[in-house]
């Protein structure tokens, strides 16, 4: 039973006839507070929703701040983990909801974060095989969000330390892994080719470019990429939701890059 329905729960945060998905996260309060795009909640669910996103990511708290209000219906991911800038191990995530207490509020899925590299690697891995096992026992699908960072990491954008954190996602138990991307198709291919399960991009940094985005995106996805996960880059945009709807171009149509600039102009 916990098989069907972790599909069934899979076809709520991605596109069941391509296998891919756009996921907006706005769970950057803990991390760094009330940033523009999200500070209002329920206009940004509402915003991202309109623009036919998939799912988004949020903390338990802002559950019942913004989630499906006004009509909008958009999957929902909660994430368990958590940091903020504040601390003196900002990279250094935390557990603070249970999967079970997810399921409570409504989720569709769950989401962790794990740096590997980091001097707290091993707990993070220990709180990561341990919501694997309660996602399986539920049912719900679990998506890890894993990224090399710490002082053995001189560049954690490397093909090399990337394919290694998709991988590390795998081996733990997660159904969808979140990684960096690593600036060409050709070296992301490597990533996708040493993960057996959905793996999407983040978005990182805000950017200045809709072009550097959309490129991005369109050598993930040529990859073999199953789409992206990408926060800034769409919430503090001009036009959310028409970004939203040009990366759908590109991720569910298979459009190009200037098919997909065309929605922005």
């Amino acid at each position: 039973m916990t098989i069907i329905g972790k599909q069934i729960r899979m076809e709520r945060i991605m596109d069941r006839s391509t296998g891919r998905t756009i996921i907006v996260p706005m769970d950057h309060g803990v991390t760094v507070g009330p940033i523009a795009g999200v500070s209002d909640i329920k206009n940004a669910v509402a915003t991202v929703a309109e623009g036919g996103a998939n799912a988004i990511v949020e903390h338990k708290g802002m559950v019942g701040a913004g989630h499906r209000k006004g009509g909008s219906d958009i999957g929902l991911i909660v994430h368990l983990s958590a940091s903020t800038s504040l601390s003196p191990y900002p990279h250094s995530k935390t557990l603070v909801c249970s999967v079970e207490e997810a399921i409570k509020l409504g989720a569709d899925a769950v989401s962790i974060h794990v740096n590997i590299g980091d001097n707290q690697e091993k707990e993070m891995l220990n709180d990561f095989g341990k919501v694997a096992a309660e996602a399986r026992t539920w049912g719900i699908p679990l998506m890890a969000m894993v990224y090399p960072r710490g002082e053995k990491i001189k560049d954690e954008y490397d093909v090399s330390v990337v394919r290694h954190a998709a991988r590390v996602g795998c081996e733990m138990g997660a159904d969808i892994v979140k990684v960096s991307y690593t600036g060409s198709a050709e070296t992301f291919r490597e990533v996708t080719e040493g993960s057996t399960v959905p793996v999407v991009i983040a978005g990182g940094a805000k950017m200045d470019s809709d072009r550097d985005i959309l490129e991005m995106l369109k050598g993930a996805v040529k990859a073999g990429g199953a789409g992206a996960s990408i926060g800034r880059n769409v919430f503090q945009h001009k036009a959310p939701a028409k970004m939203l709807k040009a990366m759908s171009k590109i991720v569910f149509e298979n459009k190009t890059v200037e098919d997909a600039l065309e929605i922005l102009k």
